[in-house]
């Protein structure tokens, strides 16, 4: 089956992009650059470059820093 590089992106960022789960630790512990790394590895392994990421979703560490917020953001309003 062929995987779209939307597709590998989406389903990426659901199985590794998390918020912090720690109570009192304001936000991720996650790093970004790892993130991307981590990626752009995968992808490489899906057959997709870098280049196909980035034409779908945009600059990669823009993108995952706002996927990180948002994961941080859900896991403090899930918390109050």
């Amino acid at each position: 089956m062929l995987t779209t590089t939307r597709e590998y992106v989406d389903f990426w960022v659901e199985n590794s992009v998390h918020a912090a789960e720690q109570y009192g630790t304001p936000g991720a512990s996650q790093s970004v650059d790892v993130l991307v790394d981590r990626l752009v590895e995968g992808a490489k392994n899906q057959n997709i470059p870098r280049e196909a990421l980035e034409k779908e979703v945009g600059d990669l560490k823009p993108y995952i820093e706002g996927k990180l917020a948002t994961a941080n953001r859900i896991e403090q309003d899930r918390r109050k």
